[in-house]
C-alpha cells in the first residue's frame, strides 16, 4: 500500500511542536472542509488532513508513526513483520469526521470508527429532501420514510424502511446538505450505523423568487395605479400585508419589506416588492379617448433621452 505522510498532509516539518501541529491542522480543516470548500478534490483532502491530525496529536502514535516512518517511506509500504501498535482500537471520536479512516491508518493502528472486531460500519445513505418555502417557517419537523440496506445473519439482503422527523434548520440554503448521525444502514456486527446526509431542495414557488434568504414578488400594477399611488394588499409566506405604493412608481422599482423573507441564522431575511405595471388585455372606444387625451396632455416622451445621445 501507498505510505502517508502525515507531515506532508499538514504542511509541516517532522520536528513541528503540538501548537504547530494544531494551527496547520484548523486552518486546512478549514480551508478544505467539504461544506465550504470550492476545491473539487476538497473531501480527499479533509479526509487527509483529518487523519494525519489523528496521528500527530497523540504523542504515543506519532512516536510510532516517527519509527514506521524512519522504517521506510516508500509507496509499496507493509509494516514490519511482528508488528503491533501499543495503541491500537484506541481512537478519539472527532468532533468532525467520523468515516473510515486509509488502509495505511488501519495498518497500523487499527480501524478508526467505521469498523467493529468482526463487523463492518453500516452504509451511509444519500438522499435529496424537498422543502417547501413555507416549511421553512414550520415549528414542527418534516416527517420522511425512506430505505435503507440492510443485511441478515447469512449475508442476504434485506432492506429496511425508517421514517424520522426531521427539523427544517433555520436559514437553510437550497442545496444544503446535512447530516444526521447513525441514521443510515445498521452496522454488521458490533459496528457502528453509517449516517444519513439529506441535500436540501427548495422547491419553487408560483409567486416567490429567492435571492439567499430573501424573496422577490412580482407586484403587477395598472397604469393608474403606478401614476397615482395605491393602496395594495400582497401575500407572503405567513399571510397578506398592505403595501403602498408611491406615486410615479416604475416598472422594475422594488419596495422592500423588512422581515418577511426566509429565516436566517442572524433573523428573516426581507420581501422585495418587484413592480411591473401592466397594460388591461382589452380597451373600450371610450377608454381609448381617455388615452388619447392624456397623450396630448401629459407632453411626454419616453424616449427623449434617445436624441439626447444622438
Amino acid at each position: 500500500m501507498e505510505f502517508k505522510d502525515y507531515y506532508q498532509a499538514l504542511g509541516v516539518a517532522p520536528e513541528a511542536d503540538e501548537k504547530a501541529i494544531k494551527t496547520a491542522y484548523r486552518k486546512l480543516a478549514r480551508k478544505y472542509h467539504p461544506d465550504v470548500s470550492d476545491d473539487p478534490d476538497a473531501e480527499n483532502r479533509f479526509k487527509d488532513v483529518v487523519e494525519a491530525y489523528e496521528v500527530l496529536k497523540n504523542p504515543e502514535k506519532r512516536a510510532e508513526y516517527d519509527e514506521l516512518r524512519r522504517y521506510g517511506n516508500r509507496s509499496q509500504f507493509e509494516p514490519p513483520p511482528g508488528w503491533q501498535s501499543s495503541s491500537a482500537g484506541q481512537h478519539e471520536p472527532h468532533q468532525r469526521y467520523d468515516g473510515d479512516f486509509s488502509d495505511f491508518f488501519e495498518s497500523i493502528f487499527g480501524s478508526a470508527s467505521g469498523r467493529a472486531r468482526g463487523g463492518r460500519r453500516g452504509q451511509d445513505v444519500e438522499l435529496e429532501l424537498p422543502v417547501f418555502l413555507e416549511e421553512t417557517l414550520a415549528e414542527e419537523s418534516k416527517q420522511i420514510s425512506f430505505k435503507v440496506p440492510a443485511f441478515d445473519a447469512q449475508g442476504r439482503r434485506d432492506d429496511l424502511t425508517r421514517t424520522l422527523n426531521v427539523k427544517i434548520p433555520a436559514g437553510v440554503l437550497d442545496g444544503e446538505r446535512i447530516r444526521l448521525k447513525g441514521q443510515g444502514a445498521p452496522g454488521v456486527g458490533e459496528a457502528p450505523a453509517g449516517d444519513l446526509y439529506l441535500t436540501l431542495r427548495l422547491v419553487p414557488h408560483p409567486l416567490f423568487d429567492v435571492e439567499a434568504h430573501n424573496l422577490i414578488i412580482t407586484v403587477p400594477l395598472a397604469p393608474w395605479e403606478a401614476a397615482l399611488g395605491a393602496k395594495i394588499t400582497v401575500p407572503t409566506l405567513d399571510g397578506r400585508i398592505n403595501l403602498s405604493i408611491p406615486p410615479d412608481s416604475q416598472t422594475g422599482q422594488r419596495l422592500r419589506v423588512k422581515g418577511k423573507g426566509l429565516p436566517g441564522k442572524q433573523g428573516r431575511g426581507d420581501l422585495f416588492a418587484l413592480l411591473k405595471v401592466v397594460m388591461p388585455g382589452k380597451t373600450s372606444e371610450s377608454t381609448r379617448g381617455l388615452w388619447q387625451a392624456l397623450a396630448e396632455k401629459a407632453a411626454f416622451d419616453p424616449r427623449a433621452q434617445w436624441s439626447k445621445e444622438q
